[in-house]
């Protein structure tokens, strides 16, 4: 009867550990090959289709001003020569050739900007230029002259002399490497 118990419980561990060695090798799970390649909770989203748990884009980027007024000149200013500086760089460094996703990300940017701008009375203004002249994003020369041009409208609606387009990407030159400094 012990002998019997005994051949009982090997075969019983036998069959654990080959339970154990199938599991851990992949055998019962068909995705194992991928696993380096995507980690486990996005491949059980995709097969279940599960819905992101975000507003889409459009939702995200066609909101009003959510900032209230700036009431001091002096930082409205400030603020405006910053947000310039910085929009201008961004479109001098635009990819020369970018990619589509890249043309999206820099559109959605604009849209969102005019959202969070610091000062909600220049925020609504922008959305209304964005509005009549959509982000032109598809070449950095392309991207820059828009940026330049929205800057000009702003400047003729603040009584401010206008600038040269021509002469954006001297102006805004980052001392980034020679290849990206000069489109072909």
């Amino acid at each position: 009867m012990i002998k019997a118990n005994k051949k009982y419980l090997l075969l019983i561990l036998i069959a654990i550990i080959v339970i154990f060695s199938l599991i851990f090798s992949g055998v019962f799970n068909k995705h194992s090959s991928e696993s380096y390649k995507q980690p486990a909770i996005n491949k059980l989203n995709n097969d279940l289709k599960l819905e992101p748990l975000r507003p889409s884009s459009q939702e995200v980027e066609m909101g009003g001003a959510i900032m209230s007024e700036l009431g001091d000149p002096e930082i409205k200013a400030e603020l405006g020569r910053s947000a310039w500086k910085l929009i201008h760089t961004m479109t001098a460094r635009f990819p020369i050739k970018p990619s589509k996703d890249e043309q999206k990300a820099l559109e959605q940017w604009f849209h969102l900007f005019s959202r969070l701008y610091p000062c909600g009375q220049c925020a609504r203004h922008f959305q209304g230029l964005l509005v009549e002249h959509p982000p032109k994003v598809g070449s950095r020369e392309e991207a820059s002259t828009w940026a330049c041009e929205m800057h000009n409208f702003v400047n003729d609606r603040l009584k401010k002399p206008q600038f040269d387009c021509s002469k954006i990407a001297e102006m805004y030159k980052c001392g980034c490497s020679d290849e990206d400094e000069v489109a072909p």
